[in-house]
């Protein structure tokens, strides 16, 4: 019985996240109440207090389990290619541009991310959340980077921060673009040549190496 319990609560968990992510899609997180959230859900708001201490306590959640995904992902691909981290690097960021089309909830969560959220009152505190969040993306990005100049795939005076700012900002610069004009250009199709034209880039651009820097150029 208790086990069945657990079960229905798990659940019920699940769903409350399920519908706040289709509803903030929908409306932004702003003006989308953990009342809104309950209705729309079936539970009471008790329900929702039960497993989230306030809206920013459950905007957290939602980011923190998108997270886990990205870790198996990149689990499976260093599987299958466990002597070639250029390609596990690729096979990422093509999943990740092509799930932002063809996987509903990662594209809703994008589009909130990038459109609909507002960190600011009762959501300031999802802010530290998301830069933590934030920093462990890069800190993930940069090792990937590292792995991959260590087995000469990329220059081995690679600036690996640098590196990582720019694949960040790229990355998600692409899914803000398609996201807000989708027909602009196609996403899922195009996203491996996306991810081509990138690994060039750190590969023969002078400008991400470690001899380059800004006083250098200065002077």
């Amino acid at each position: 019985m208790a086990r069945k319990t657990k079960q229905q609560a798990l659940e019920t968990k699940r769903q409350i996240i399920d519908v706040a992510i289709r509803l903030f899609s929908q409306q932004g997180v702003s003006a989308t109440s953990l009342a809104d959230i309950a209705k729309a859900a079936g539970v009471t708001r008790g329900a929702i207090y039960w497993h989230f201490r306030n809206k920013s306590d459950l905007f957290n959640e939602i980011w923190q389990s998108s997270g886990v995904s990205i870790s198996d992902v990149e689990l499976e691909y260093q599987a299958k290619y466990p002597d070639d981290p250029l390609r596990v690097m690729r096979e990422i960021l093509i999943y990740i541009l092509q799930a932002t089309v063809v996987e509903e909830r990662r594209r809703l969560m994008m589009e909130i991310l990038f459109h609909k959220c507002e960190f600011v009152g009762e959501m300031t505190a999802a802010r530290d959340a998301q830069l933590k969040l934030c920093m462990e993306g890069y800190d993930r990005i940069g090792n990937a980077i590292q792995r991959c100049t260590e087995a000469g795939m990329l220059p081995a005076d690679l600036h690996i921060h640098r590196a990582a700012v720019l694949m960040r900002s790229y990355v998600c610069g692409l899914m803000e673009n398609w996201l807000f004009a989708p027909h602009l250009f196609d996403l899922k199709e195009e996203s491996s040549v996306y991810v081509d034209i990138f690994i060039e880039m750190l590969q023969r651009c002078p400008s991400v190496r470690q001899a380059d820097s800004s006083a250098e150029k200065i002077g």
